[in-house]
């Protein structure tokens, strides 16, 4: 039988003969990863199974209901990244919508109207012309 080059971790292997289309060499490095795969590809492409993992994580944290907050308090480092994580992903997020909020330059928020014709400062509320804009 032919060598073939592990998918994990990129050393030749001799597939077994009752698995001739294997990937993943018999490490166990590479086996976790081989399943790994599998869950994620799943995951994405069955919606039932989806559900059902969905469903399993909600049944186990409800058979242990302090387990992260027993967690957190036993492990401050992991507490301290995902803090740092967690600041990092709320930068990221400031920035997504923000050219949806700057796409049209109303005339209230100039210094100057010279940029506006006549038209638009007739349109300008009455409250708007009151503030003297």
């Amino acid at each position: 039988m032919e060598t073939k080059i592990c998918a994990a971790c990129g050393i030749a292997f001799t597939p077994r003969h009752q698995k001739p289309r294997q990937k993943y060499c018999s490490a166990p490095n590479c086996q976790s990863k081989r399943r790994q795969v599998w869950q994620k590809e799943r995951l994405q492409d069955n919606q039932f199974h989806q559900e059902n993992q969905a469903d399993a994580q909600q049944d186990w944290l409800d058979r242990n209901p302090g387990y992260w907050k027993k967690y957190r308090s036993e492990h401050p480092e992991y507490v301290e990244q995902n803090r740092k994580k967690q600041r990092n992903r709320d930068s990221k997020a400031k920035f997504e919508n923000l050219a949806k909020s700057d796409v049209s330059i109303q005339p209230h928020t100039l210094k100057s109207r010279s940029l506006f014709s006549a038209a638009s400062e007739n349109s300008w509320s009455c409250k708007e012309r009151r503030m003297g804009r």
